[in-house]
């Protein structure tokens, strides 16, 4: 990803960009794949969920692919600037990481089987940083819509430790907070892949398993 200024500490609420009261920018309406709406409010019964696992691109196609999906949209969460950019999220002045907003059917699929897919495609052990992609922006997160989504991350985290340390690899610094405010990112970074094909995906898993779920995600 372009602009990323290498930056490994998080900025407090007095040193990030202050941003604007409203986007600067418009976002498409509908999913170039899946051809929903991109943005709520969403049809009643339908669930949300909010992840952070690397540059965005990659992130929100594995998403898009998995069964029970309706929608997902790529944006910038658990910073302090208001409707920041691309540009200022990568300087590191935000506190933002590139996040991932799925939205599902519930009788299709479950959340168990969203974190499952979380966990299995991306290291979560990296910090600041996932693959050769370096940042604050690329931080490994979960952001919850419920007490239960909010017990239910922190059991997996539980969960894939133990394999993960079994198999060689340190400490998750996944964190696992209560969502905040979602920024819907610019209009060329949604579907990125579905529109670019051979664009950049830096997405890549331990290739170890996650015993939480229903079947093993395909990559």
């Amino acid at each position: 990803m372009l602009f990323s200024r290498h930056r490994t500490h998080l900025p407090t609420p007095e040193e990030a960009l202050k941003g604007r009261p409203e986007p600067g920018f418009a976002v498409p309406d509908r999913h170039t794949v899946l051809g929903n709406p991109l943005t709520g409010p969403y049809p009643e019964g339908l669930v949300v969920a909010d992840f952070g696992l690397g540059c965005f691109w990659g992130a929100e196609r594995k998403f898009w692919q998995a069964p029970g999906v309706w929608t997902t949209l790529v944006g910038y969460q658990g910073g302090h600037t208001e409707n920041p950019t691309y540009e200022e999220v990568c300087s590191g002045l935000t506190g933002h990481t590139e996040a991932v907003r799925v939205v599902f059917d519930p009788a299709v699929t479950s959340y168990a089987a969203l974190l499952k897919l979380f966990w299995e495609s991306h290291d979560p052990t990296q910090g600041f940083r996932q693959g050769n992609d370096v940042g604050t922006q690329y931080r490994s997160a979960i952001y919850t819509h419920s007490p239960e989504q909010q017990s239910e991350a922190e059991s997996s985290r539980a969960a894939y430790q133990s394999v993960l340390t079994g198999s060689g690899y340190g400490e998750i610094t996944t964190e696992i907070l209560p969502a905040g405010p979602f920024y819907a990112a610019e209009a060329y970074h949604q579907q990125y892949l579905d529109k670019n094909p051979a664009g950049y995906c830096g997405i890549g898993g331990t290739g170890v398993s996650c015993p939480i779920g229903v079947a093993k995600a395909e990559g």
